[in-house]
């Protein structure tokens, strides 16, 4: 059983940045695709990112592109999200998913292995 725990979470104004982490156990990191989620207050989770197994590949939402970077260690274990310019909007809770399946699938549903969460807060 694969177990997802993430780290990083804060409160930053905007502009600033945060580095998140994810570090996985339980199954062989390589062979997962991972995925980055949020979710805003009110709101349903949506994807951010995701990032293939040997970490050649990357995806991103619109409103994250150019801002945000998805990257993996698999030595570590770990993938991380680097997140700069940050905006208000962009306060949630982030969570980290694995998909043994297929890489940069969109939809909850499609992932059976998620971390806890940590939550971004952005001021303005």
């Amino acid at each position: 059983q694969v177990q997802l725990v993430e780290s990083g979470g804060g409160s930053v104004q905007a502009g600033g940045s945060l580095r998140l982490s994810c570090a996985a156990s339980g199954g062989t990191f390589s062979t997962l695709s991972m995925s980055w989620f949020r979710q805003a207050p009110g709101k349903e989770r949506e994807f951010a990112a995701a990032i293939s197994r040997g970490g050649y590949s990357t995806v991103y939402v619109d409103s994250v592109k150019g801002r945000f970077t998805i990257s993996r260690d698999n030595a570590k274990n770990t993938v991380y999200l680097q997140m700069n310019n940050l905006k208000p909007e962009d306060t949630a809770v982030y969570y980290c998913a694995a998909d043994r399946t297929y890489y940069g699938r969109r939809d909850i549903k499609d992932y059976d292995h998620w971390g806890q969460g940590t939550q971004v807060t952005v001021s303005s």
